[in-house]
C-alpha cells in the first residue's frame, strides 16, 4: 500500500543580520578645528579676512586655502586690525582680522581700541603657544585674557575642539549684540589642528528691539511739545535702507539732523535737513545747537566725551535727551536722559515711521536756519589755483565736483581731516569711514578695506604726513590686490594738531611736532602705483587729473603728495 504524502511544512524565521564591520559603517568625515573655524565664518557671510601670517595659526590659514573667504595679506598686524575695523564699519557683520601670538597680537591692539571706542563689530582671531606649554613662559607666550579683557566685548580661548564652531557663533553674536564692539579669539596651535564634527552651529540672531508702545508716546508728545527738536546720528550700527526713511521722515517733518563726530552720510550731505557735523573742530553754530534745542534724540549713540566737548555742554539736568541705543549700560553717556529706547536704529527707524506729526513752522524756521549755516559752511572755496604754494582749498575745490554720488571717504587722525568734514559730500550710509578714537595710521588701511568692499564706488583717503607713515606700508597690500583709493597726503610737515595745542598752552616753544620727510609719490611707484607731488598751487588741477586716470585707466592707486604751508587749517 503506498502511503500518503506529508503535508510538506513551510516555516520562517529570522535572518541573521549582516555583520557590520567597523571599518564599514559611514560617519562624516572629520575636519581639522581650524577648518572648521573657516567653514563657520563662511556661513556667516565673511567675505574677507586680513591676515598677518604666523605658524601659530596655519591650519586656520590651510583651511582659508580653498574657501570663498578672500585671504588678504597685510604688512603690519596694525594695518590688518584697521582694515577689518573698517571693514566692519562698512557690513552688516564683523570684520575679521588674524594675528599671531606675543608681538604679533600687541601690534593688533591699537585697531581693537579703535573698534572698542567706536563701537565697531571685529573678530580679531589671534593664534597661541600650544595649549601643552602654557604656563611655561613658552615662545612668544602671553596672557591674552589679561591683555584684552578691558578692552574687548569678550575674550575666548578654544581649549576643546569640538566646540570650534560654537565659538565663532558666540564671537559673532557677542561683537553684533547690544553696542557693537570688538571680540577676541585665542586659538592654541595644537588644539586647531585636532579632528572633529564637521557639523557647524547655526547663526545666533541678534535681537534689535524697537519702540515700545509706551516708547513711541513718550517721543509723539516730546516732539509735539517741542519748539526746536534735534535729531543727532551715529555708530556703525545701520543700513543705507534705514537711513533713507529716517532721511524721509526728518525732511517730510522738516525736523533737523546732526551728524556724530566722523559718522557724516546717515542723513544725506544734500538734504534739506542735514545740518552739519558736532564733533572736535566743529564750527559754531553746531556747538550752539546743543544747548538751543529743547529736545535731542540720539539714534545709534549717545552724547559722550567729544559730542560734549569734555562733558561740558549740554549737562543741564533740566535738558530733554532721548537716547535710542540697544546698549542697556549706555556706556560712555554723559548728562541727562530723558528715556533710553533700547533699539538698533533700523528697529528704530522702522517703528518711528508710524509717528506722524503736524508740522509746526517753527520746526520749519529752526531747520531752515541751521541749513544755511551748514550750506554757507559746506560752500567749496574758488577751484581757480591762488598763486604760491599748493593749498588744500584748491584741491577738494577740484576735487568734490569731479565725485560720483556714492563716493567715500576715509581718514585717521589730524587737523588734515577738517577738510573731509567741512566739504566731502557724504551721501549716504558708510560714505565716511574714520578713526573716532584719534588712532593715527588710519587712513590708509581703511581705505584698501573700502576699494576691496566697494570695488565700483571712488574712495579717496586723506592723510596727514605723519599719520601717513605710520601704516602707509599697506600700500604694497593694496597693489597686491588691486585696491585703487585716490590718496591725498598733505604734507604740512608737523604734527599739526599736536602744534595747534602746544600753541596754545606754550606759545613760541616749538617741541617734538616737527617732521623731515621723504618723497610719498616716489614711496608710491615704488609700491606698483601712480604718485605725483605737488609743490605749487597751479599744478593741482592737473595733478588731480592725472591721478583719477591712473585710477580708472590703469586700475592702480594714486597718491598725491601735497606739500602745503604751515598752519593753514580748514576752518
Amino acid at each position: 500500500m503506498t502511503p500518503e504524502p506529508q503535508p510538506t511544512l513551510t516555516t520562517s524565521r529570522p535572518q541573521p543580520a549582516a555583520v557590520v564591520r567597523p571599518q564599514d559603517r559611514v560617519t562624516p568625515a572629520l575636519k581639522s578645528a581650524g577648518h572648521v573655524i573657516v567653514d563657520s565664518l563662511v556661513a556667516h557671510g565673511v567675505e574677507r579676512t586680513y591676515v598677518v601670517p604666523g605658524e601659530s595659526f596655519l591650519d586656520v590659514l590651510d583651511g582659508l586655502h580653498q574657501s570663498s573667504i578672500e585671504t588678504i595679506v597685510c604688512r603690519h598686524e596694525g594695518g590688518a586690525a584697521y582694515m577689518a575695523e573698517a571693514d566692519g564699519k562698512m557690513q552688516q557683520r564683523p570684520g575679521v582680522a588674524m594675528v599671531t601670538r606675543g608681538p604679533g597680537a600687541a601690534n593688533a591692539h591699537v585697531g581693537l581700541h579703535t573698534a572698542w571706542q567706536d563701537s565697531t563689530p571685529m573678530l580679531l582671531f589671534v593664534g597661541l603657544i600650544p595649549f601643552a606649554h602654557r604656563d611655561r613662559e613658552a615662545f612668544q607666550e602671553f596672557d591674552i585674557k589679561s591683555w584684552f579683557d578691558t578692552g574687548a566685548k569678550r575674550v575666548m580661548v578654544l581649549d576643546h575642539p569640538e566646540r570650534a564652531s560654537e565659538i565663532v557663533a558666540e564671537a559673532m553674536f557677542a561683537a553684533m549684540s547690544g553696542r557693537p564692539g570688538p571680540v577676541v579669539v585665542g586659538l592654541p596651535e595644537d588644539v586647531i589642528r585636532q579632528q572633529v564634527s564637521p557639523a557647524l552651529h547655526p547663526a545666533i540672531p541678534v535681537a534689535a528691539g524697537g519702540l515700545s508702545g509706551t516708547d513711541s508716546a513718550a517721543l509723539k508728545a516730546a516732539l509735539a511739545e517741542s519748539s526746536k527738536p534735534l535729531f543727532v546720528t551715529g555708530g556703525n550700527d545701520w543700513t543705507q535702507e534705514a537711513a533713507g526713511q529716517l532721511t524721509a521722515w526728518l525732511e517730510r517733518h522738516h525736523i533737523p539732523a546732526a551728524a556724530e563726530w566722523r559718522t557724516q552720510g546717515t542723513v544725506s550731505f544734500d538734504s534739506p535737513s542735514y545740518v552739519g557735523p558736532i564733533g572736535y573742530g566743529r564750527p559754531r553754530p553746531t556747538y550752539d545747537l546743543l544747548e538751543e534745542t529743547d529736545l535731542l534724540v540720539f539714534v545709534g549713540t549717545v552724547p559722550g566725551d567729544v559730542i560734549t566737548d569734555g562733558f561740558v555742554c549740554r549737562q543741564d539736568w533740566s535738558k530733554k535727551n532721548f537716547l535710542v541705543t540697544a546698549d542697556p549700560s549706555l556706556r560712555g553717556r554723559s548728562g541727562p536722559v530723558s528715556r533710553q529706547i533700547l533699539a538698533k536704529p533700523d528697529a528704530f527707524v522702522r517703528d518711528l515711521e508710524g509717528i506722524d506729526l503736524p508740522v509746526k513752522e517753527e520746526w520749519k524756521a529752526w531747520t531752515a536756519r541751521m541749513r544755511a549755516e551748514q550750506e554757507s559752511f559746506a560752500a567749496l572755496p574758488p577751484a581757480a589755483p591762488a598763486p604760491g604754494q599748493a593749498r588744500m582749498d584748491t584741491l577738494m575745490a577740484n576735487l568734490v565736483p569731479r565725485l560720483p554720488g556714492d563716493a567715500m571717504v576715509t581718514f585717521g587722525a589730524g587737523e588734515h581731516t577738517n577738510w573731509a568734514h567741512r566739504y566731502f559730500p557724504t551721501r549716504r550710509y558708510a560714505s565716511m569711514i574714520s578713526a573716532r578714537n584719534g588712532s593715527m595710521g588710519y587712513s590708509v588701511p581703511s581705505a584698501i578695506a573700502a576699494s576691496l568692499a566697494a570695488p565700483g564706488r571712488r574712495v579717496v583717503t586723506i592723510a596727514g604726513d605723519g599719520e601717513f607713515l605710520m601704516n602707509g606700508q599697506e600700500l604694497a597690500t593694496a597693489a597686491q590686490y588691486g585696491a585703487t583709493p585716490l590718496v591725498v597726503v598733505m604734507d604740512n610737515q608737523e604734527y599739526g594738531t599736536i602744534r595747534t595745542h602746544q600753541e596754545r598752552h606754550y606759545p613760541q616753544r616749538v617741541s617734538g611736532t616737527q617732521l623731515k620727510n621723504p618723497d610719498f609719490a616716489l614711496m608710491a611707484q615704488a609700491f606698483g602705483g601712480f604718485g605725483i607731488t605737488v609743490t605749487e598751487d597751479r599744478d593741482v588741477p592737473a595733478a588731480l587729473d592725472a591721478a583719477l586716470a591712473a585710477i580708472d585707466d590703469d586700475g592702480m592707486f594714486a597718491l598725491i603728495h601735497l606739500i602745503v604751508e604751515q598752519r593753514v587749517k580748514a576752518y
